[in-house]
């Protein structure tokens, strides 16, 4: 049940496949009201939470990362921003983690697909469980928010835009208040891709990813004119990581991407070998519980990227 009474609800079977400025609202609202979406996860509904690595092999692409709506907020039109609150998560209790082959920051070393079921308790949210004795904080959040394109036709939601989307930030948690720039009228809002945690990077290409319900406030602020989408936390973004401390490994060198590769291998070596983790398992769980850091971009020619991989997952 969520905390907040919403003006309207959006379930599962109103869901679609790609930004497009001509979908049909689902509904339309005034400013000030609230909406409950029942987003479908990432698959789809194509994985289950008794599905076995068989079933990455059969997913069909054409049907992952819906999203729920959209919602026709009334007055929005080009220019303006539409703040949206996020006011709660009513988690599922289960969710997955794959390596799908030829999708992640690391695809060229990982090519055999990987999955993960994860178990946890949807009231308390304590750590979920993960191999050899690691134990991952739950944060819920939606991977994917915003609004639809200016642009005709159908876009892809894999990638993020200008009007949000595929942002995979895992700070889109309970309390967040996110701006996002109007390119339709109405704004056309969307939501899913939700997940139980992430890490920054999201660098097997998943989270934990996981059913929730998402409550949602939204407003209207007339001629904003956002370049991109920005928002507000209501407190420390990751504290509940810190309390034993990091190990962190770096890449160095004049390509940022090529940094963050040796940054998140390094790490995978690392716990691989002191846990005695399969490597492709050390990259999911940096994927859902590390995060990559840009250190510098000022000395030039050589950037530095670190990946910051929380002790408490296994002390």
């Amino acid at each position: 049940m969520h905390k907040h009474i919403c003006n309207h609800t959006i379930h599962d079977h109103q869901c679609h496949f790609g930004w497009n400025r001509d979908n049909p609202p689902a509904v339309r609202i005034a400013p000030g009201e609230s909406v409950e979406f029942h987003p479908v996860d990432s698959s789809g509904g194509q994985l289950t939470a008794s599905s076995t690595l068989a079933d990455i092999a059969r997913l069909d692409f054409a049907k992952v990362n819906p999203v729920a709506g959209p919602v026709y907020i009334e007055g929005a039109e080009p220019g303006d921003a539409i703040k949206v609150t996020l006011l709660d998560f009513v988690p599922s209790g289960w969710g997955w983690t794959a390596n799908i082959p030829g999708f992640g920051l690391l695809a060229d070393q990982f090519k055999d697909p990987a999955l993960h079921i994860w178990k946890y308790d949807a009231q308390s949210l304590a750590p979920a469980m993960y191999g050899p004795g690691g134990r991952v904080p739950l944060k819920p959040f939606c991977g994917t928010i915003g609004l639809a394109p200016a642009g005709s036709g159908t876009h892809s939601i894999v990638p993020p835009r200008r009007m949000g989307g595929n942002m995979d930030i895992r700070d889109m948690s309970a309390g967040t208040e996110l701006y996002l720039p109007v390119e339709v009228a109405g704004g056309l809002f969307s939501v899913g891709d939700t997940h139980a945690t992430q890490g920054d990077g999201e660098v097997c290409g998943t989270a934990i990813e996981s059913p929730c319900s998402v409550a949602a406030k939204f407003e209207l602020v007339k001629g904003a004119r956002l370049a991109f989408p920005r928002f507000t936390t209501p407190g420390p973004v990751s504290r509940h990581m810190d309390v034993k401390g990091y190990e962190v490994t770096t890449g160095i060198g004049p390509d940022l991407m090529e940094g963050a590769k040796a940054a998140v291998s390094g790490m995978i070596d690392l716990l691989s070998a002191r846990y005695n983790m399969n490597p492709v398992d050390a990259y999911m769980l940096c994927s859902v519980c590390g995060d990559l850091r840009i250190s510098e971009v000022v000395d030039m020619p050589n950037w530095v990227v670190s990946f910051y991989f929380p002790r408490v997952v296994f002390e």
